[in-house]
């Protein structure tokens, strides 16, 4: 691995995240690999790494880190968060122009729909269902918007409930929208690693009448195993400027409308007609 020797100087989060997509990306890599791409010691690496593995991200053997978060599991929710914040950020700018005041809103537990809320600028009028309590937190921080929770039994790792009774109860209801994400995007599909959390974002999309889907450039061509969506059923797909080309053609093939979020200006791709299920 070449050095980078930005360690120093970007401070402890941002070095916990190089060191996490470094081995992500490879599978694994030795201490002295990462201490070379960040530039600080082997002790600073062994402490980051402990970090990591908290957030069930990785797992330190022998001397080799080794990936944890892959198409098989997903990441802590509040690392999440962090990953390729500009580019969520961006995608929830964009998103956030499409929600009507007065509406209601359903919010997965993905870290974009954290970015969504802080994108809208009044919640006063919205009423947000969600199982998230990261998302939770952001509307009681807010005080505004009417907030009800899907119950279930509490995840850890993705500080959200889950199970037949959160099913249940997003079943029981239709909102105006909803905002989802995807773990990973391959064959025109949408997938996650938990089937519990896949279950989850299908009531989500049967449940409302606009559907959204907000997706940052590292989702393409990442697998994971529970597939619960084409792309086709979503009214429209929000991407950062970074998507691949060659993928937003074949979403453009396919009849979606796409918007893609640039940090300059709206580009939309194409409108296709709304569909419904």
């Amino acid at each position: 691995m070449a050095s980078t020797r930005e360690g120093h100087s970007s401070g402890p989060r941002a070095r916990q995240y190089a060191i996490a997509q470094a081995v992500i990306s490879k599978g694994k890599a030795t201490i002295e690999e990462l201490a070379d791409l960040t530039g600080v010691s082997a002790m600073t690496i062994y402490r980051d790494v402990a970090v990591l593995e908290q957030s069930n991200i990785v797992q330190l053997h022998n001397g080799t880190v080794v990936a944890v978060a892959s198409g098989l599991h997903e990441a802590d929710a509040v690392f999440r968060l962090e990953q390729a914040s500009d580019e969520k950020r961006l995608v929830a700018a964009e998103a956030a122009k499409l929600v009507a005041n007065g509406s209601s809103i359903m919010l997965d537990d993905s870290s974009s729909s954290v970015w969504l809320l802080r994108a809208l600028a009044d919640l006063s009028s919205l009423t947000i269902v969600t199982n998230s309590l990261l998302v939770a937190d952001e509307v009681t921080d807010n005080r505004l918007a009417q907030l009800i929770m899907a119950g279930g039994e509490y995840r850890s790792w993705a500080h959200a409930l889950m199970g037949p009774t959160t099913v249940q109860t997003i079943k029981s209801m239709h909102a105006d929208y909803c905002f989802l994400s995807t773990s990973g995007i391959s064959s025109m599909a949408c997938f996650h690693p938990y089937q519990e959390v896949a279950e989850v974002k299908t009531a989500m999309l049967r449940s409302s009448e606009v559907r959204v889907l907000l997706i940052d450039n590292t989702k393409f061509n990442r697998r994971a195993l529970f597939k619960f969506a084409e792309l086709s059923d979503f009214d429209h797909v929000v991407v950062d400027a970074k998507a691949p080309e060659q993928a937003l053609r074949r979403l453009e093939d396919a009849g979606v409308d796409v918007i893609v979020a640039s940090a300059h200006e709206r580009r939309i791709v194409k409108t296709g007609a709304a569909k419904r299920a």
